[in-house]
């Protein structure tokens, strides 16, 4: 048998990494419609792509969150070779502002020359330094060390008349991770998942807290043990006026532990049999009073199989016709509630939704704060889809929980920040980075004084230029004030960024110092 055969390959290789020779020289001459021109390579230029992270980074400084985010944080090295924790939690800060969802797009950072020093960082930490950095953290320590920052942004906001949002998000995962089971998924369905119980600040679309749980544990019962102590860490003046759900958390479970603590809720119910035969009774009454926006409604009585009581119920209906319905609506892309249809005869047709509520208020009233819920929709789905939570994903949980929460945090800072710009406008990631971070910087040095080359091409730019400025002398007001404190600092920072929502003055800090 001849042994000098040779192997043919059935499929052909692929791109190999082709070895390119090293660059000798500095500048090449090209040769262009406007002439020749003259092109250096500079590599060691400080230049970045994000160059008005720098207010964001002036921000974060006069309001004392990242110095002492970084302080608390439960991570520590024996090694002299090992990374610093401000080197790891900057560089994390950084890929997470500018929309990194792996941890291996905290790479793309190694060529930012300028955010990383103004952070005060001494180098950018690779993906594989980020990831042990996390699993060498302590889950119960970090968890405590992540909920006193998200605590210490929000709580000087809640002794005004909030809304709680509770809601669920469903986070696809692909691999062999720790929690990926199948469970409740719409969009794909026997795809396995990860579940984030999310509670919310409405109308300011501040994050309070958020869990991570198991693809099959996406019921309310789940998500119980987080409300309670969401509720139960506050004191009775900072309670929400409201706790306000989807249909997932009209309960037993759930509407008997609110009660217990006096908590008023609106929750929607499910289009089950015995909601549907109400439907049906109610839908030859008389005295429909009006909801709002097309829509009317009919307060009534109701208990369902697993209800200790009976409980007040809303029945709202709106006609369905051939004919568009003609009701404002400003914004093609809000999301909107989706209904149930219901059929009452051949001649009229209604959607219809039950609401369950402890609420004495009217039922326009009642009808509208749960429309208002839409806006509440909007964070959540800006959080998977436009920031992290939808992403690092790790075999471990402890990491996936981390870093979730990691994401809520820097969430709440930049939600702040663009808000002290353009207190009118509740601008979401897509727009707001590329109008309030992106742009191109150069850093020259000159003895002690470092300044930034600025070329921003948004067409929107000019009109920002002034909001800077006013936001820069506001806080230089505020860092020319040695005699406040740092809670005091962060209320008056916070009272300008909630300007609209607070009218113009700022809030009272909580009675107990938080820690800074």
């Amino acid at each position: 048998m001849d042994k000098n055969l040779t192997v043919l390959s059935v499929h052909p290789p692929g791109e190999r990494s082709a070895s390119l020779p090293a660059c000798v020289e500095e500048s090449l001459s090209v040769d262009s419609f406007a002439g020749k021109i003259e092109v250096r390579w500079a590599p060691d230029e400080a230049v970045t792509a994000l160059g008005q992270l720098s207010f964001f980074v002036d921000f974060l400084k006069q309001a004392d969150l990242f110095e002492p985010f970084v302080e608390r944080a439960p991570l520590a090295y024996a090694s002299p070779n090992a990374p610093q924790a401000r080197d790891v939690l900057g560089t994390l800060v950084l890929a997470i502002l500018g929309g990194a969802k792996r941890y291996a797009h905290v790479n793309w950072l190694r060529h930012d020359g300028v955010n990383p020093d103004l952070l005060g960082m001494s180098r950018v930490c690779s993906d594989d330094s980020v990831r042990a950095a996390i699993k060498r953290m302590d889950e119960e320590a970090a968890e405590a060390w992540l909920r006193s920052s998200l605590d210490y942004v929000v709580r000087p906001l809640l002794g005004e008349p909030w809304i709680l949002d509770i809601d669920t998000t469903v986070k696809p995962v692909y691999g062999r991770q720790q929690g990926a089971v199948v469970g409740y998924n719409p969009l794909k369905r026997g795809r396995p998942s990860q579940v984030i119980h999310s509670y919310e600040m409405s109308t300011t679309r501040l994050m309070i807290d958020c869990e991570v749980e198991a693809g099959n544990r996406s019921h309310s019962k789940y998500g119980l043990p987080g409300l309670e102590a969401v509720l139960d860490g506050l004191r009775p003046e900072e309670r929400p006026t409201l706790v306000r759900g989807d249909r997932g958390y009209g309960t037993e479970r759930v509407m008997s532990a609110l009660e217990a603590r006096d908590q008023e809720y609106l929750f929607k119910l499910p289009m089950r049999s015995r909601v549907k035969a109400l439907v049906q009774k109610m839908a030859s009454r008389q005295g429909w009073a009006s909801a709002g926006q097309g829509w009317e409604a009919a307060a009534a009585e109701l208990r369902l199989d697993g209800w200790a009581r009976k409980r007040k119920v809303l029945v709202l209906r709106r006609r369905v016709g051939d004919r568009k319905p003609s009701l404002p609506r400003p914004d093609p892309d809000q999301l909107q509630l989706a209904f149930a249809e219901i059929v009452v005869s051949n001649r009229d047709r209604y959607e219809y939704a039950v609401l369950v509520t402890s609420m004495t208020a009217e039922p326009l009233t009642i009808a509208q704060l749960y429309r208002d819920r839409a806006d509440s929709e909007n964070a959540f789905d800006e959080l998977k889809n436009q920031w992290g939570w939808g992403g690092f994903v790790t075999r471990d949980f402890k990491r996936t929980r981390i870093m979730v929460r990691l994401n809520a945090v820097v969430y709440n800072w930049w939600s702040l920040f663009v808000r002290m710009l353009d207190p009118e406008c509740r601008r979401e990631a897509k727009t707001s980075r590329p109008l309030m971070m992106q742009g191109v910087a150069r850093a020259t040095r000159h003895g002690r004084q470092t300044t930034l080359l600025l070329t921003v091409a948004h067409s929107a730019s000019g009109g920002l230029r002034a909001a800077f400025a006013q936001t820069c002398r506001f806080l230089r007001d505020v860092q020319n004030a040695p005699q406040l404190t740092a809670q005091e600092r962060w209320c008056r920072i916070l009272g300008y960024a909630m300007r609209k929502y607070l009218h113009g003055r700022a809030p009272r800090p909580p009675p107990q110092p938080l820690p800074a």
